[in-house]
């Protein structure tokens, strides 16, 4: 009779990395967004040249790098999620290098200077964030790292969080918005980075404290409602998405805080008294910053009747709105329409009305089913993860992702009142754009540590040549 190989050894020799089908997906991406912009040469320039070629192979190499990186730090990996980010970044780059090509069209046309063009930039930018999460991956190698340092991180994120709040408005504010941090012609929205820094904060705390929170306390209308005492957590973080939005007037950083720390408490406790509060506290603080802030009230003017104020302050709900019915089912095509003309921030805020003029409501809903494949890859993770504080992390992660697209596409569409959050992977700028670079690296991490096979158990030796000891009394 032959020997039997022990299944724990085995483990590790017969699972699948699935590397080469991450491979194969991100080359069909590359190919997708090398076709996209021939259409937009094609269209706007009346030829395709071989600046298609040089950058589909410029890309190819930026993904294929990001690629050898993952099979060599994360080898067991989720293999959908980085061909999602590449072929969401390769289809931002196409857009703004279209709209670029149209405003060097216009200067041209009114004799005003040619600009630089924002595409060369964010292509600058692709390149810091894949440094970045090439960083991530080689130096957090166990992301149960993290949460030894959630407090600090939460502190730090904070700090971000807050800072352009005490700076003067020269330096911080855009668009009535003090969101960013200005000095010497450079920007950054720290906000971005923090967002990152105070999940994993929320992650750690919520692993730490998840049994006090899940006690139970009284019963209402058929709820368990948690205990007074235990709410501090919830005021704390509900005061501090307040105090975004009254010092730096940013409506969609302040949702996006709240809404995270929300789930990632029920996902924790698994009560569905904390989504009840986190409903109420949402709805008292909304009608509370409707009465106390000009800004606020505003937004929600403008999102109940946008045409009512469509040559003051509802003039770019309208002209979104107007974008989407130029582009019905089937769009303009790529460089067919004028988002130029239609839109004061095409490149950034509503780029996703970009997508609807020229792609239509057929490539809108195929660009969200993009960021729905990444949503769900993160909350697949989130399951698959074996420690507590990976799958809160993962969680919060991917629904973090999943709010933000929902506020963004929901304001260019009249859904909820517009709250100007840029656009994952998609929209112009560096901040949004590196940062999310390290949201993904950490999904990628922690997805390796959910497929990984687990390490082999020793089988114990047979009985036969166990030792054997004498123990006299």
């Amino acid at each position: 009779m032959g020997s039997r190989t022990n299944p724990a050894l085995a483990v590790g020799r017969t699972m699948p990395t699935r590397r080469n089908t991450e491979l194969v997906m991100l080359l069909f991406a590359v190919l997708v967004v090398m076709a996209a912009q021939a259409i937009v040469d094609a269209t706007v320039r009346g030829s395709v040249g071989l600046n298609v070629v040089y950058y589909g192979a410029g890309f190819a190499g930026l993904w294929l790098v990001a690629h050898l990186i993952v099979r060599r730090f994360a080898r067991y990996a989720d293999p959908l999620i980085l061909p999602a980010v590449a072929l969401l970044n390769g289809l931002g780059l196409v857009l703004i290098a279209r709209l670029d090509f149209a405003d060097t069209l216009d200067a041209q046309s009114s004799g005003e200077p040619l600009p630089a063009g924002d595409a060369p930039l964010q292509l600058a930018w692709t390149l810091v964030g894949l440094v970045l999460f090439t960083a991530v991956l080689v130096l957090i190698r166990d992301h149960r790292v993290l949460a030894k340092y959630g407090y600090t991180l939460g502190a730090g994120g904070l700090l971000l969080l807050a800072l352009p709040a005490v700076l003067p408005s020269a330096l911080s504010e855009v668009n009535g918005a003090k969101i960013w941090i200005r000095v010497a012609g450079f920007s950054i929205q720290p906000g971005e980075f923090a967002k990152i820094a105070v999940l994993i904060f929320f992650a750690a705390y919520l692993v730490a404290k998840r049994d006090v929170l899940s006690l139970a306390g009284r019963k209402v209308l058929g709820l368990e409602l948690p205990r007074g005492r235990d709410l501090g957590p919830v005021l704390v973080v509900w005061v501090a998405s307040l105090g975004v939005l009254v010092f730096e007037k940013d409506l969609g950083s302040s949702l996006l805080l709240f809404g995270i720390f929300v789930v990632m408490l029920y996902v924790a406790t698994e009560r569905v008294s904390w989504l009840a509060i986190g409903l109420l506290l949402f709805s008292g603080g909304a009608f509370v910053a409707y009465q106390l802030f000009s800004h606020v009230r505003v937004r929600v003017q403008i999102w109940l009747d946008p045409f009512a104020y469509r040559n003051e302050e509802g003039f770019q709900i309208v002209q979104s709105l107007l974008g989407f019915g130029t582009g019905g089912l089937f769009g303009t095509g790529l460089g067919g329409g004028r988002p130029d003309t239609l839109q004061t921030f095409a490149k950034t805020d509503f780029i996703v009305t970009t997508i609807g003029e020229e792609l239509g409501l057929f490539g809108l809903v195929a660009v969200l089913m993009l960021y729905l494949v990444m949503v769900e890859r993160g909350f697949r993770t989130s399951l698959l993860v074996r420690d507590p504080f990976g799958k809160l992390l993962a969680a919060g992660l991917a629904f973090a992702v999943a709010l933000q697209v929902f506020v963004v596409v929901g304001g260019v569409t009249k859904l909820i009142p517009l709250t100007g959050l840029t656009t994952p992977f998609v929209s112009y700028g560096g901040s949004s754009l590196v940062a999310n670079f390290a949201l993904v690296a950490l999904l990628v991490r922690m997805s390796d540590a959910a497929r990984r096979p687990a390490a082999p158990i020793e089988a114990p030796p047979p009985l036969a040549e166990a030792k054997t000891e004498v123990v006299s009394r």
